[in-house]
C-alpha cells in the first residue's frame, strides 16, 4: 500500500501535474491560429492542411483507454515521465518540420505521447488525493487548466505567431517539459494498481485503439466528403465492429482493459456521457468563433487570442468556485446547471451579427461560457472519478479524457458539416452572396451554434437523470500513515 504523503508534498505533485495537463490542453487548441503561416511556409495543400490537427487527434483520442490502464499496471509516475518525454521530443521535432509530411509524422508521435501523458496525470492526481473535499479541491484546479487551456491556447498561438513563428507554437512546450520530466521523480510517488497479475489485454487494447482512432478519422474524413458515401459508411461500420468486439472481449477478459463493472457506478457513467456532449460544443465554439473573428471580423491571430482572455479568466475564477459548490451540494446539481449556462452561450453566439462588436456581442458570451464551463468541467472531473477504486483509477482516467476527445471529433465533424451546408444554402438563397463573403459564413455559424446549444442541453438532462444524488463514496481511514480503502 502506497502511503500517503505529506501535504505540502501532495499540492507540489499536483502542481507539476497541472503544468504537463495545461501543456497537452494548450496544444490542441494552439495550432488552429497557426495554421495560415504553416500552410504558408510548408507549401501544404488545402485538402491536407487539416492533417496537422488530425494527425494529433487520432492518436490521442485513440490511444487514452490504452494509456491509462498501462499506467495502472507499469506504474503512473513512470507511464507518465515515458508519455511526458514522447510529448516533449515530438514537440521540438514538430517545430523543426521541413515539410507537410515531416510535420504530420511528428504530430502522431506527439498524439501518442500526449495519451500516454495525460491519465497518467489524472490517475496520480486520483491515488494521491483521498474521495472527498481535498480531491475536489485538486479537481477545482485540474479543471480551470483543463478548461481556460484551450482559450489559452487560442491566445498564446496567436502571439507567438505573430511576434516569432509558427514553430514556436511547438518549441514552448520543450523547455516546459524537461523541467517537468527533471522534477517529477522527485516530486511524484510511483504507484500501480495492486493486483494478484500483472496481465495484459492485448487484444482488447488492439480493438479499442483501433476502433476509437478509425472513428476519429472517419469522422473527420466524414466532414469533408460526405456523410453517406460508400467509403464513409464502411468506415463507420468497420469502427462500430471494432468497438462492440471490444465489449465482448471485455466481458469475457479474466483481465479486462476496461473492467465493463465500473459503469455500475451511476455518477461515472453519467460524467462521461455529459463530459462526451459538452466536449461536443466546446471543442466546436472555439472553432467556429476562431472562424468568426478571422474571417468575418477580419481579426488579426494577435488579436483573437487576446479576445478570449474574459472567457479564460472566468473558467479559472469560478473553479474554485464550483468544486466548493460540488463538495458542498454534490455533483449533479452543480454539473446540470453548468451544463444549462454552457448551452445559454452557446445561444447568445447563435445570434452574432455579420459586423459584430466585441463588447456588446461576444464579451457578454464569453463571460457566460466561461462560468458553464467552470460550473461544467470541475463536477464533472470529481464526478467521473466518484467511487473509483486505486486499481482502476487509470482506467477511470482514461476513459473521461477519452469521452472528452470523442466528443470533441463528433462535435468537430458536425460543426464543419453544418455550417458548410447552410454557408452553401445561403449562398444559392442570395444573387451576389459568395460562400466566403460574411453574411454567407455568418448564418451558418449561426445555425451551428443552434444545435450545439441542443448537445450542451442533452448533457444537461444526461446530468440531472443519470448522476447520483448522493454518490456512495469509498470510505477511508488512515492509519499509520497508510490508506485503508474499504468499499
Amino acid at each position: 500500500m502506497n502511503s500517503l504523503q505529506s501535504p505540502r508534498a501532495r499540492w507540489f505533485a499536483l502542481a507539476l501535474i497541472v503544468a504537463a495537463q495545461f501543456m497537452v490542453v494548450l496544444d490542441v487548441a494552439i495550432v488552429n491560429v497557426a495554421l495560415p503561416s504553416i500552410k504558408t511556409d510548408l507549401d501544404f495543400s488545402q485538402e491536407n492542411l487539416q492533417w496537422v490537427i488530425t494527425a494529433y487527434s487520432i492518436l490521442f483520442g485513440g490511444a487514452l483507454l490504452l494509456g491509462g490502464r498501462l499506467a495502472d499496471l507499469l506504474g503512473r509516475r513512470r507511464m507518465f515521465m515515458i508519455g511526458l518525454a514522447i510529448f516533449t521530443a515530438a514537440s521540438l521535432l514538430d517545430g523543426l518540420a521541413w515539410s507537410e509530411g515531416s510535420l504530420i509524422a511528428f504530430r502522431i508521435v506527439q498524439g501518442l505521447g500526449a495519451a500516454l501523458l495525460s491519465p497518467a496525470a489524472l490517475s496520480i492526481l486520483t491515488t494521491t488525493f483521498r474521495e472527498g473535499r481535498d480531491r475536489n479541491v485538486a479537481l477545482g484546479i485540474w479543471g480551470a487548466a483543463s478548461g481556460s487551456g484551450g482559450a489559452a491556447g487560442v491566445l498564446l498561438g496567436g502571439a507567438l505567431t505573430s511576434a516569432l513563428s509558427w514553430s514556436w507554437i511547438f518549441f514552448i512546450n520543450v523547455p516546459a517539459g524537461i523541467l517537468v520530466f527533471a522534477l517529477a521523480p522527485f516530486v511524484l510517488r510511483e504507484s500501480k494498481a495492486e493486483l494478484d497479475h500483472r496481465h495484459f489485454d492485448a487484444l482488447g487494447a488492439i480493438s479499442i485503439t483501433g476502433g476509437l482512432m478509425l472513428l476519429v478519422y472517419t469522422l473527420t474524413r466524414a466532414a469533408q466528403h460526405g456523410w453517406v458515401t460508400a467509403a464513409s459508411i464502411g468506415l463507420f461500420a468497420a469502427s462500430a465492429a471494432l468497438i462492440i468486439g471490444f465489449v465482448v472481449i471485455e466481458a469475457f477478459s479474466k483481465a479486462p482493459l476496461l473492467p465493463l463493472g465500473i459503469f455500475k457506478l451511476r455518477t461515472l457513467a453519467g460524467s462521461n456521457i455529459s463530459g462526451l456532449l459538452l466536449s461536443a460544443s466546446l471543442f466546436s465554439q472555439f472553432f467556429l468563433l476562431t472562424l468568426y473573428m478571422q474571417q468575418v471580423l477580419h481579426y488579426s491571430a494577435l488579436k483573437t487570442g487576446v479576445a478570449y482572455i474574459g472567457l479564460t479568466l472566468t473558467i479559472i475564477v469560478f473553479s474554485g468556485v464550483a468544486q466548493a459548490l460540488a463538495t458542498r451540494i454534490g455533483v449533479r446539481p452543480v454539473l446540470t446547471a453548468g451544463m444549462l449556462v454552457a448551452a445559454a452561450a452557446l445561444l447568445l453566439y447563435s445570434q452574432l451579427p455579420v459586423n459584430g462588436h466585441y463588447f456588446w456581442d461576444l464579451f457578454p458570451a464569453f463571460i457566460l461560457s466561461g462560468l458553464g464551463l467552470a460550473l461544467s468541467f470541475v463536477p464533472m472531473s470529481i464526478g467521473a472519478l466518484t467511487g473509483v477504486t486505486q486499481d482502476e483509477a487509470g482506467v477511470a482516467s482514461g476513459l473521461i479524457n477519452t469521452s472528452q476527445q470523442v466528443g470533441g471529433a463528433i462535435g468537430v465533424a458536425v460543426a464543419t458539416t453544418i455550417a458548410t451546408t447552410y454557408t452553401a444554402h445561403f449562398v444559392d438563397a442570395h444573387a451576389g452572396a459568395t460562400a466566403l463573403g460574411g453574411a454567407a459564413l455568418t448564418h451558418g455559424f449561426q445555425i451551428t451554434f443552434y444545435v450545439l446549444a441542443g448537445f450542451a442541453l442533452a448533457g444537461a438532462v444526461a446530468a440531472g437523470l443519470l448522476i447520483e444524488r448522493k454518490p456512495k463514496a469509498t470510505d477511508e481511514v488512515v492509519v499509520d500513515g497508510a490508506l485503508l480503502e474499504a468499499a
